[in-house]
């Protein structure tokens, strides 16, 4: 099985593991783990090493963190890495929904050297302005 892994500061990745609970059903292959605040590294090192319990050596993983060298993706990697599991692994920091969404699609055609091109395209697609030009003319909701 194929995983995407979740993993951020505070509850942003349970969070937003919630959110794709209740856009796309329950998946066994969504796994998230927060560093909230007050835990220590060591602490959180042992509860993710528990959440990546099902992850086989040629299972491939997509990990999502917050930020780019923040301890959360930080000390994920160092996990991976000790369970050997690096080459099957893709990891992107800045997560959003619309990265979440095409990682799960992703895992479901299989990840490969294009799914980091792809993941990034849509997490910088997902970020806009959004219009609030209203038409004094018509009624328009928003």
């Amino acid at each position: 099985m194929n995983y995407l892994l979740l993993v951020s500061h505070g509850t942003m990745a349970p969070g937003l593991h919630s959110v794709l609970r209740m856009l796309l059903g329950d998946r066994p292959d969504v796994l998230s783990h927060s560093m909230e605040d007050g835990v220590s590294a060591d602490e959180y090192v042992a509860a993710l090493q528990e959440v990546l319990e099902p992850v086989d050596d040629d299972d491939a993983l997509i990990v999502l963190g917050d930020i780019v060298g923040g301890s959360p993706l930080t000390n994920a990697l160092n996990v991976i890495a000790e369970r050997g599991l690096l080459a099957n692994t893709v990891a992107l920091g800045g997560m959003n929904l619309p990265m979440a969404i095409a990682a799960l699609e992703l895992l479901d055609e299989g990840v490969d050297a294009t799914s980091v091109e792809q993941l990034l395209v849509m997490g910088k697609d997902g970020v806009r302005a959004v219009d609030l030009a209203i038409d004094d003319d018509e009624d328009e909701e928003l």
